[in-house]
């Protein structure tokens, strides 16, 4: 099971209107479970990014690099790290 820290869960409460019409939690507990449940994932890097839509069946032919990042499930925590939260 992945680990988020204070820094991942803020970043989605933070943004996680850019996934969802209405948020889906109001606090770290709440944001920490509901990335359980739907299996996000935070990895290290752009490449990283790529690399688990490719794993996951996306068609990412043709997206140069950090064109992946506006993705709306993706997360920048700004620290290099992206959260990838699939709905």
């Amino acid at each position: 099971m992945q680990q988020f820290d204070e820094d991942v869960l803020e970043c989605f409460l933070e943004n996680q209107r850019q996934l969802f019409p209405e948020n889906v939690a109001e606090t770290l507990e709440e944001a920490e479970g509901f990335l359980e449940d739907c299996m996000a994932v935070v990895v290290n890097s752009v490449e990283e990014v790529l690399e688990f839509f490719e794993e996951e069946g996306v068609d990412t032919e043709g997206v140069m690099g950090e064109e992946i990042l506006e993705a709306d499930e993706v997360f920048d925590i700004g620290d290099g790290r992206y959260l990838i939260v699939e709905s």
